[in-house]
């Protein structure tokens, strides 16, 4: 109780600057995209389609068609909020840092914040699973950022179960160093509520590099385990191929469930990430894997 008490006050002295951080990447990025573009029942013009057969005729758009032989409809943009589910992985092992770098646990949650803020302003519903019921409220933020302070733990390692609908949004934020197994039933039992995703793995450079060398302490930050190793660069080897396969075979139950996924290293601008979130947010058929970071290490 000790230790989790000791996080908690952590968290809470780091979460003020680490608000104002999510609102400055927000706004940047704000700048560079043009609303939520998806089709629906809103005023807007979005793009012409093809006519498919069985839709309305009242839908066919005449004067666009009558420029060549074929049958349009008039889309309008989507403007009707639906629920996205945000979580952020706030647990021991996000707490791991490279020198002068931001710890794991930092990342995900601005990520988060600023991630919230976007959508809210896009006239979406944001909420934590188990923290914070879906809102639209403009201190949407602050919002978060109390309910998590306030709440009796911090998010684990995985996701709670819940049950989101078939309409909504999930953003897990994570390290997902669990055990393989765990990770995969984790994602099927929530895209199994038919709701599309998506799963970004948060690492530090240090756990793609594997830079140790010589006698070197290793701790497990939840379990407590710990083992000393005499040489240890003679494990890097090994350990990029298990790295690999237990990404891997988290990018393929991703993609078979339709949801996306991504690798994002905390040497690389939150904005980055953000953005890339964003822009995917609402896509159909979400298991096309988003484009990796520069430095992604692929399986």
């Amino acid at each position: 109780m000790a230790h989790l008490s000791h996080e908690a006050s952590v968290l809470a002295a780091a979460m003020p600057r680490l608000v104002l951080e999510a609102r400055r990447i927000a706004a940047s990025v704000q700048h560079g995209v043009h609303g939520r573009r998806r089709s629906g029942s809103g005023e807007n013009f979005w793009q012409y389609r093809r006519f498919t057969d069985g839709e309305p005729a009242a839908r066919v758009d005449w004067r666009r068609s009558a420029r060549d032989d074929h049958l349009y409809v008039r889309e309008r943009e989507w403007e009707a909020a639906h629920t996205v589910w945000i979580w952020p992985d706030l647990s021991a092992s996000m707490d791991y840092a490279s020198p002068k770098l931001e710890p794991k646990r930092h990342r995900a949650l601005v990520v988060a914040l600023a991630l919230a803020e976007l959508l809210v302003k896009g006239g979406e519903r944001v909420g934590v699973p188990d923290i914070l019921r879906p809102t639209a409220s403009r201190r949407i933020m602050e919002r978060m950022a109390e309910q998590l302070l306030l709440a009796p733990s911090l998010p684990g390692s995985l996701p709670p179960l819940f049950h989101p609908s078939p309409l909504s949004e999930v953003v897990l934020l994570g390290d997902f160093w669990s055990p393989t197994p765990e990770v995969v039933a984790r994602i099927e039992a929530l895209a199994g509520t038919g709701a599309h995703g998506h799963v970004v793995q948060i690492v530090d450079p240090a756990e793609e590099t594997f830079p140790f060398s010589g006698r070197i302490a290793f701790r497990e930050p939840e379990g407590g385990a710990s083992i000393t190793v005499g040489r240890a660069e003679t494990w890097r080897a090994d350990y990029e191929a298990r790295v690999a396969a237990h990404r891997e075979a988290i990018r393929a139950a991703a993609n078979r469930l339709g949801w996306s996924f991504r690798v994002h290293r905390t040497d690389r601008p939150a904005s980055e990430l953000l953005l890339a979130l964003h822009m995917r947010m609402g896509v159909g058929n979400a298991g096309a894997t988003l484009t990796p970071d520069a430095t992604e290490t692929r399986a």
